[in-house]
């Protein structure tokens, strides 16, 4: 897991496109058949890699609720239909129409991202309310300090 800092955490990108984030989220399920980006939606969108934040590419990402401490912005977790069972920070949600092959995804939940709703690039689909739960539940456990950590 990346152990930056809230300061530490890279800035906002001027282009759009997601972002590392590091502050507090209010998840919340709330997907709607609109055309806007909504918690609880697949979307696609640019995301940097860690690496190298002024590299990137478009991905599949989940919104998963608001971000408090970047006001209008949402936070995410980016997803991956390469098999991901056994390894740290993922959860496996199964399969849905976000994908066109329906493959098998997994999503990151302990790297953080925020975005614009302006960022966004496309809809894919809205998970259900259990994919959802298992993909904040999992967060939860990656951002809760262990109390050894104190």
């Amino acid at each position: 897991m990346n152990e930056k800092s809230l300061d530490e955490a890279d800035p906002k990108p001027e282009s759009g496109g997601a972002y590392d984030y590091r502050g507090r989220v209010h998840p919340q399920y709330a997907p709607e058949n609109d055309g806007d980006p909504d918690a609880g939606e697949i979307v696609w969108a640019w995301v940097p890699y860690e690496e190298d934040p002024t590299l990137g590419k478009d991905r599949p990402i989940v919104l998963v609720g608001l971000a408090l401490d970047a006001p209008g912005d949402f936070v995410a977790f980016m997803l991956s239909s390469h098999q991901r069972d056994n390894y740290p920070g993922w959860v496996a949600i199964g399969s849905g129409a976000w994908d066109d092959e329906e493959r098998e995804s997994w999503v990151r939940v302990d790297r953080a991202l925020a975005i614009t709703p302006d960022a966004v690039r496309r809809e894919g689909a809205a998970l259900n309310q259990e994919q959802f739960k298992a993909i904040v539940d999992e967060a939860r456990r990656a951002f809760t300090p262990s109390p050894t950590d104190s």
